[in-house]
Protein backbone atom coordinates (compact mmCIF):
# COMPACT_ATOMS: atom_id res chain seq x y z
CA UNK A 1 0.00 0.00 0.00
CA UNK A 2 1.46 3.13 -1.06
CA UNK A 3 0.63 6.60 0.77
CA UNK A 4 -0.19 9.72 -1.06
CA UNK A 5 -0.54 13.42 0.47
CA UNK A 6 -4.03 14.70 -0.76
CA UNK A 7 -3.56 17.35 -3.05
CA UNK A 8 -4.56 20.56 -0.58
CA UNK A 9 -2.79 18.66 2.58
CA UNK A 10 -1.49 22.52 3.40
CA UNK A 11 -4.97 23.78 3.37
CA UNK A 12 -6.41 20.47 5.74
CA UNK A 13 -3.46 21.00 7.95
CA UNK A 14 -3.72 24.82 8.86
CA UNK A 15 -8.18 24.50 8.50
CA UNK A 16 -9.85 21.51 8.96
CA UNK A 17 -11.09 21.46 12.56
CA UNK A 18 -10.76 17.80 12.93
CA UNK A 19 -6.84 17.97 12.51
CA UNK A 20 -7.10 20.62 15.11
CA UNK A 21 -8.84 18.45 17.47
CA UNK A 22 -6.67 15.60 16.78
CA UNK A 23 -3.61 17.88 17.71
CA UNK A 24 -5.23 18.77 20.84
CA UNK A 25 -6.58 15.58 21.76
CA UNK A 26 -2.16 14.20 21.77
CA UNK A 27 -1.37 17.40 23.61
CA UNK A 28 -3.69 16.41 26.48
CA UNK A 29 -2.62 12.55 25.96
CA UNK A 30 0.74 13.64 26.48
CA UNK A 31 0.08 15.66 29.61
CA UNK A 32 -2.02 12.71 31.01
CA UNK A 33 1.61 11.32 30.89
CA UNK A 34 3.54 14.24 32.42
CA UNK A 35 1.03 14.62 35.34
CA UNK A 36 1.56 11.21 36.66
CA UNK A 37 5.19 12.31 37.11
CA UNK A 38 4.80 15.19 38.19
CA UNK A 39 1.52 14.36 40.79
CA UNK A 40 -0.12 18.36 41.00
CA UNK A 41 -2.16 18.92 44.20
CA UNK A 42 -5.75 19.35 42.96
CA UNK A 43 -6.01 17.42 39.87
CA UNK A 44 -7.29 14.12 39.87
CA UNK A 45 -5.98 11.57 38.01
CA UNK A 46 -7.51 10.60 34.31
CA UNK A 47 -8.84 14.19 34.34
CA UNK A 48 -6.62 14.85 30.66
CA UNK A 49 -7.33 11.45 29.72
CA UNK A 50 -11.09 11.87 29.94
CA UNK A 51 -10.70 15.50 27.55
CA UNK A 52 -8.53 14.00 25.19
CA UNK A 53 -11.52 11.50 24.77
CA UNK A 54 -14.28 14.31 24.05
CA UNK A 55 -11.75 15.94 22.42
CA UNK A 56 -11.11 12.84 20.12
CA UNK A 57 -15.02 12.47 19.70
CA UNK A 58 -15.28 15.96 18.39
CA UNK A 59 -12.29 15.24 16.00
CA UNK A 60 -14.56 12.52 14.57
CA UNK A 61 -17.93 13.94 14.52
CA UNK A 62 -15.85 17.42 12.94
CA UNK A 63 -14.50 15.20 9.97
CA UNK A 64 -18.17 14.53 8.63
CA UNK A 65 -18.92 18.72 8.46
CA UNK A 66 -18.34 20.50 5.71
CA UNK A 67 -16.34 23.27 5.97
CA UNK A 68 -16.62 26.04 3.62
CA UNK A 69 -13.27 26.68 3.92
CA UNK A 70 -12.24 23.76 2.51
CA UNK A 71 -14.66 22.98 -0.08
CA UNK A 72 -14.36 26.26 -1.75
CA UNK A 73 -17.61 27.05 -0.59
CA UNK A 74 -19.81 24.17 -1.42
CA UNK A 75 -20.12 20.65 -0.11
CA UNK A 76 -18.16 18.46 -2.38
CA UNK A 77 -19.80 15.33 -2.34
CA UNK A 78 -23.04 16.93 -3.12
CA UNK A 79 -23.83 16.64 -7.35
Amino acid sequence: MKFELIEDWQAVLGKAWSMKFSILAAILGGLEVGVQFVQPAGIPNGVFAGIASAVSLAAGISRLIAQTELSGGTNASKP
